[in-house]
């Protein structure tokens, strides 16, 4: 089910800010890094390499959950879950 995304979130997307993608490992454990985002309409974008552990990870499982904070205002954030799909 797509949500779509409020003007607040949108704003924090939109901000020369960084987010943190975490996904699952093999084992279940979590693996996070620290990535650019680009958003294109309701769609949060970010890179990643084949053969990366990141792309690696969705590959296998697709959950997602990607953390943006405010460079302006570490205690302004936001939190999106859902599946990623790799291009």
């Amino acid at each position: 089910m797509a949500v779509a995304i409020d003007e607040a979130t949108r704003a924090l997307l939109d901000g020369k800010n960084f987010a943190t993608v975490a996904t699952l490992n093999p084992d279940g454990g979590p693996q996070t890094s620290v990535v650019w985002i680009l958003r294109e309409g309701d769609t949060v974008v970010f890179s990643t390499t084949a053969g990366k552990r990141k792309a690696l990870n969705l590959t296998r499982d697709p959950r997602i959950s990607l953390t943006v904070f405010d460079v302006e205002n570490p205690y302004h954030s936001v939190e999106i879950r859902g599946t990623a799909e790799l291009s």
